[in-house]
């Protein structure tokens, strides 16, 4: 073969290569994005736990990506955690475009003055972000692109508490005007170490969590009392836990191996209880809770696992898809 010979091949072989990757990732591309603002509160937790509106108004943002398709089409709504909208709210969202379903992506922090609280927790309730997504629902409502009958939430750490407890009727009944009802809440490595006043009054609605076996952020061993808990109320809740996984496992910015962040803040250690009149309490001192008590612990490992963030990419997939009756 002649060296002519070699490069014209070679050169076909690149716009061969190329054209395949063009055509693959061009599946993740959503014909419009549109950005709204949602008027939502900046709220103590005692404020939300006892529905009132007294707050902060804020307006925080949300980015709606509507997938390649026509007519009315699924949507996740998904909330970031302390850190902010971090690159896997990137990831997930061009990925469940892929699949068909819309996305909106809540950015929680940009309207309060935050870039993130992973450093110091007080300065932000941790349930506003459940307000957040209640509000972030009403937009979408009667988007002509929206199938508001094929709605569910997906959060991450301080989102995904979000997602988990966004299912309680009882927060629901306060806090969700819109008219629309999640069909499923997805929770990623979740903060389950508070106990809430009926907290196993759910929507009937499949809960989904996902977490790591190495996460020293938010230990999964409160997630498997809450879910024993929803079980024996005969709620449809499910984890999926992955060995070699740390928190944030899904954020592929993260560190490799995961890392200590010796600044921030996890209530690992804390036993947390709501008590009458929406007070959260340390269980221990019986006084209500700072994050200057003891408890609180210092230096959580965060970082990207592949095998793990693969694997959920192809759990949340399958769920979806038949949640939503896709193809």
């Amino acid at each position: 073969m002649t060296r002519a010979c070699q490069i014209m091949g070679l050169v076909a072989w690149l716009i061969a290569a190329s054209s395949a990757v063009a055509e693959t990732s061009s599946r993740d591309l959503a014909p419009r994005t549109e950005l709204h603002a949602i008027e939502t509160l900046t709220l103590t937790d005692q404020q939300f736990l006892n529905g009132d509106t007294g707050g902060k108004p804020v307006t925080i943002s949300g980015q709606l990506r509507i997938a390649q398709g026509s007519g009315r089409l699924p949507l996740v709504v998904l909330q970031h955690g302390s850190s902010g909208y971090a690159a896997n709210i990137d990831v997930w969202s061009r990925h469940l475009n892929a699949l068909g379903i819309s996305t909106l992506a809540l950015d929680g922090m940009t309207g309060r003055d935050l870039i993130e609280v992973n450093s110091n927790q007080a300065l932000l309730g941790r349930l506003n972000f459940i307000l957040d997504v209640f509000r972030a629902l009403a937009v979408v409502a009667s988007h002509p692109r929206i199938d508001p009958s094929r709605v569910a939430i997906m959060g991450f750490s301080r989102g995904g508490q979000a997602s988990l407890y966004a299912s309680l009727r009882r927060f629901q009944r306060m806090w969700n005007k819109s008219g629309v009802e999640p069909v499923a809440y997805v929770a990623f490595y979740p903060d389950c170490m508070t106990t809430f006043v009926d907290d196993a009054d759910v929507a009937d609605r499949p809960i989904r969590i996902f977490g790591g076996a190495r996460d020293d952020y938010n230990p999964l061993a409160k997630c498997r009392e809450y879910i024993a808990r929803l079980r024996t109320a005969g709620r449809d809740v499910e984890l999926t836990e992955y060995p070699d996984a740390a928190h944030a496992f899904d954020n592929p910015l993260g560190a490799r191996p995961a890392a200590a962040s010796p600044k921030f803040q996890s209530v690992r250690a804390c036993k947390i209880h709501e008590e009458a009149g929406g007070v959260v309490t340390n269980a221990e001192t019986r006084q209500p809770f700072t994050y200057n008590d003891s408890c609180v612990s210092y230096g959580p490992h965060l970082g990207y696992e592949p095998v793990a963030a693969k694997a959920a990419m192809i759990a949340v997939d399958a769920f979806l898809k038949s949640l939503f009756h896709l193809e």
